[in-house]
């Protein structure tokens, strides 16, 4: 059967030369003096650089079996901008080994857990597990897009690298679920069934590190109990953070989803035109398309 692949209407852009200026003033409770909420997206961060390897491994065990050209290069650009996410992320979280947390500990057990899934589950697993997380993260820039109070808070900088993140999942989210469907043949059990696993698995580590990182922050027993409560009603409430994903989350359990039936941002390209016009300035563009969001 011959390879295809279903067209974005976006290409794939490496873009090698952003900065975030990491090494600037930034707060150590940047998002608006939330500890919660800064520690919740600082807890993801240590997990990128390593995953984002990860990724890049998995969709590589298929490459030499693509006949596709359009898809070869698509797979390439992937890693080309998943290899920079790492890189970002890693610039990122040197801030949070500076403050005490024990950011390479982390990465150290986050890299022996994933060598271990990869001795341990077939290549196919692995790669659903990818595309599982691509869907999952690249969901997430509907909230940096649509809903302007989401970053309301949040230092420019650091809003500016999750835009630039979201915007680069947007562009490639397809590319692991392609080469999972129509190299790797998996059916439809193997995707949903390593979604589900997905989807309570990285949310699991990310609160784990989180509570690490408010014990780091100094925070009494009590006082990070308050912290908790208020924060899963910032996740999970009634006008949380990811109520209004869930559309799109599950959709990716429909027999027929494809990444390209949906979620097409409409300030996407504000984004691309601003960091286009400002010569590559992520954290214009950033600023610029948050700006423009309803």
């Amino acid at each position: 059967m011959k390879q295809t692949t279903v067209s974005s209407g976006y290409p794939i852009v490496p873009r090698t030369e952003v900065d975030f200026d990491l090494a600037g003033d930034i707060p150590r409770h940047w998002f608006g003096g939330d500890p919660f909420k800064t520690r919740f997206f600082d807890a993801m961060s240590t997990l990128f650089p390593e995953g984002e390897k990860f990724f890049i491994t998995c969709v590589r065990d298929y490459r030499d079996q693509i006949s596709d050209p359009e898809l070869q290069q698509q797979v390439k650009d992937f890693m080309r901008q998943e290899a920079q996410h790492g890189r970002i992320h890693k610039q990122f979280n040197d801030r949070l080994q500076a403050q005490g947390i024990q950011v390479d500990r982390i990465e150290a057990k986050t890299r022996d857990i994933l060598a271990q899934i990869r001795r341990l589950m077939p290549a196919s697993f692995t790669l659903a597990q990818t595309a599982a997380a691509e869907h999952m993260t690249s969901i997430m820039a509907h909230s940096f897009f649509e809903r302007q109070e989401v970053f309301a808070d949040a230092d420019p900088r650091i809003r500016a690298m999750y835009i630039w993140h979201g915007v680069e999942e947007i562009e490639h989210k397809a590319v692991a679920y392609d080469v999972l469907k129509n190299v790797a043949k998996a059916g439809y059990f193997l995707r949903v069934g390593v979604m589900l696993y997905t989807s309570v698995m990285f949310p699991l580590h990310v609160f784990l590190i989180l509570r690490r990182m408010l014990q780091a922050d100094g925070f009494s027993f009590r006082q990070r109990l308050g912290l908790w409560a208020r924060g899963l009603r910032w996740l999970y409430g009634w006008n949380g953070l990811f109520r209004p994903l869930m559309g799109h989350y599950f959709a990716y359990y429909r027999p027929g989803f494809h990444p390209w039936q949906d979620g097409d941002m409409h300030t996407y390209q504000r984004w691309a035109d601003a960091y286009a016009r400002t010569g590559g300035d992520a954290v214009a563009a950033g600023n610029e398309a948050y700006a423009g969001a309803a």
